[in-house]
């Protein structure tokens, strides 16, 4: 399949690309971040996934409706390159219809011989709690799918996070976390206000479940608190941090030690709520 793109957005990415934002996308797969969706995927359906990162949960929705098209866009060149490689090197990528580009969906141009709702479901996991204008992207979303296709977005909510262990310090890396977002003028705690933004976008049938990650065992809570301490003090979130003058050097390394305290206690947990959607676009 062709596909036309065009300029990129201009909201600023909390995150950023580094390598310890870009594990924890290598992680997802559809059981783990778009289980809510599966009951609705078939065979044959054509699905655009938005915000794709290096591919890894494109592809295994790839898998779910195979032989149907997917396509996975990001803003990012470079973790675009990495989920074609990704795509290219699966064990089944002979048996799968899966591209990537890089571009903004709101600007993604259909083929002119379809129209611009091509897609029969678009898909937007973690993307609209880093958006400026979320409602606004979700009427862009819904732009793009098919009479009767569906429109799926999962996102987290910050402040609803919770976890037992640790010190006061995991409670300054939300606040900060909380602070940087509010100034990319992006909503962190997107997960509780899905239901509102897709109906200010017209989606009036919208469906909301919510669902969690829960990180108790040894392993999940080292990884998960390496991702973090390394996010804190080196990636997109760092660097907004000092650029905003909102914390410090010094105050980004205390709150990377924290995290790591916080994995040593062999009874500590950590929970990640979040909101779903999935609306019908009227035929």
């Amino acid at each position: 399949m062709k596909w036309k793109v065009h300029e990129m957005s201009e909201d600023r990415y909390t995150h950023g690309h580094a390598d310890a934002v870009l594990r924890s996308h290598r992680w997802r797969t559809a059981h783990n971040s778009a289980a809510y969706l599966l009951r609705y995927l078939k065979p044959g359906m054509t699905v655009l996934d938005v915000g794709c990162g290096p591919g890894t949960l494109t592809v295994d929705l790839a898998r779910r409706v195979a032989p149907g098209a997917v396509l996975g866009v990001d803003v990012s060149e470079a973790v675009v390159a990495e989920a074609v490689t990704y795509g290219a090197g699966v064990a089944d990528a002979a048996a799968l219809s899966v591209s990537f580009a890089a571009a903004d969906f709101r600007t993604l141009n259909s083929r002119p011989e379809t129209g611009r709702r091509q897609f029969q479901v678009v898909h937007a996991h973690q993307v609209l709690q880093h958006l400026r204008e979320p409602v606004a992207a979700l009427a862009a979303i819904s732009s793009l799918v098919q009479p009767g296709g569906l429109v799926a977005a999962r996102d987290a909510d910050y402040a609803g996070m919770i976890w037992s262990g640790g010190d006061e310090r995991m409670e300054h890396w939300r606040a900060l976390y909380l602070a940087v977002t509010k100034r990319n003028g992006a909503e962190a705690n997107a997960g509780r206000h899905l239901l509102r933004w897709a109906r200010q976008a017209g989606l009036d049938n919208a469906e909301y479940t919510t669902s969690t990650w829960t990180y108790c065992t040894t392993g999940d809570r080292q990884w998960w608190a390496s991702l973090w301490a390394e996010r804190v003090t080196s990636s997109g979130l760092a660097i907004q941090a000092l650029e905003y003058g909102l914390a410090t050097t010094a105050d980004l390394a205390d709150m990377a030690e924290g995290w790591r305290a916080w994995a040593l206690d062999p009874d500590a947990v950590f929970i990640v709520p979040h909101g779903e959607i999935v609306a019908r676009v009227s035929v």
